[in-house]
């Protein structure tokens, strides 16, 4: 007898991402859609990993990660940003920023509170509040920029609003939060006993002589924050999925509990590795959005002959690009068509609202080598 499965999670299917990597492999198609460069990372770092893997690295690392990374993103946050952070007692080594975003939502939500986050909004943010027992209450951005409502976020704020969720660089908008963002918010919630978390895995890709204005920097917001960051952004190094969690030193606490007993720790030698290269290497980070802006000029450039009508990307590795002149389809449709019909795998905004607009948007991924940019290009002012 077959016993009944009541799903936890009954309005979820597979991640948008998954969908369209799919339907690019399965279609040969180049695949803009997934946020992963298809070049390696630095070969330095690939040298650390593989010193590390065969000088013993390879047992249980304690579980808030190695005192030596630790150290050195506090050492790193100091540099940057000018932000004291204690390594022993703010800092959490994670199996990737997927890992503390969620540890963060289940320590800080509970059954019936609410949570505000801004559509299109990352796909992992709401799963997560549902199964703490929480509710999503979803602030779409105001378009063509993809900046906050601030005063539709205060009609969204109530007695039961728990958490804030933010995050810049933008993904998949590609904007950003500038200081005086990060002042309206404090304002909105200071009456509120609500907490604020900051998705900021894109922290070092900002465009145009622009500054990454990270929650940790502003005094009120970040006494009740949480601020996720992620290596695999920042060293082109998506599959070894490790990132940090900063918080003070009462939510870090909680968030601990949770994250031992969801995977414990990360992978040693590879915690050992990005210590070492953090350190002796900071223009690697620091040169990111110099590496970055170049490629989002060269596809911007080389797709400007297109029926294509890009939209501003201030940060992150995404293009947005609106294709109401070129057809009539919902963005789904056109995605599905783009990919399997013209050979170039793109992603939908649909799938990140909660009601989508009337709006014909689609996210390029110009993560790539040269050459590949040059090949889509080719394809795209084709159509």
């Amino acid at each position: 007898m077959t016993i009944p499965l009541q799903s936890k999670l009954p309005a979820v299917g597979t991640t948008i991402f998954t969908v369209m990597s799919k339907l690019a492999a399965d279609h040969d198609a180049i695949n803009l859609s997934q946020g992963f460069p298809d070049f390696e990372p630095d070969e330095g770092l690939v040298q650390r990993v593989e010193y590390h893997l065969r000088t013993g690295k390879n047992q249980y690392p304690p579980m808030i990660g190695v005192p030596e990374l630790r150290t050195g993103i506090s050492r790193k946050l100091k540099r940057n940003s000018h932000i004291d952070v204690d390594s022993e007692t703010e800092i959490t080594i994670t199996s990737g920023a997927t890992e503390a975003l969620f540890n963060a939502i289940q320590c800080l939500v509970r059954p019936g509170d609410e949570v505000v986050v801004f559509d299109p909004a990352y796909d992992s943010y709401e799963p997560a509040v549902s199964l703490a027992g929480g509710r999503t209450i979803h602030v779409p951005l105001i378009l063509p920029h993809y900046q906050i409502d601030w005063d539709r976020l205060q009609e969204s704020l109530s007695a039961k609003t728990r958490l804030v969720i933010i995050n810049s660089p933008h993904n998949p908008s590609s904007s950003i939060l500038k200081t005086d963002d990060l002042d309206q918010l404090a304002e909105a919630i200071r009456p509120l006993d609500c907490y604020v978390l900051s998705d900021e895995v894109y922290e070092h890709i900002i465009f145009d002589g622009e500054t990454h204005a990270s929650v940790l920097t502003h005094d009120e917001l970040r006494r009740k924050a949480m601020a996720v960051f992620s290596f695999g952004k920042t060293y082109h190094v998506t599959g070894w999925k490790i990132g940090y969690c900063v918080a003070p030193p009462e939510l870090t606490a909680e968030f601990r509990k949770i994250h031992q007993f969801n995977v414990f720790t990360t992978a040693t030698f590879i915690q050992w590795a990005i210590a070492d290269f953090l350190e002796s290497n900071p223009q690697n980070y620091q040169q990111l959005g110099e590496f970055y802006q170049a490629k989002r000029d060269l596809f911007c450039s080389l797709v400007e002959p297109s029926g294509f009508r890009l939209l501003p990307s201030r940060g992150t590795y995404f293009q947005l690009a609106d294709y109401r002149e070129i057809s009539a389809r919902k963005d789904m449709d056109f995605a599905h068509w783009m990919t399997v019909e013209k050979g170039i795998a793109v992603i939908p905004l649909s799938p990140f609202y909660q009601t989508p607009p009337d709006s014909t948007i689609v996210r390029f991924c110009f993560a790539k080598q040269d050459d590949t940019l040059r090949q889509a290009a080719e394809i795209i002012n084709a159509i």
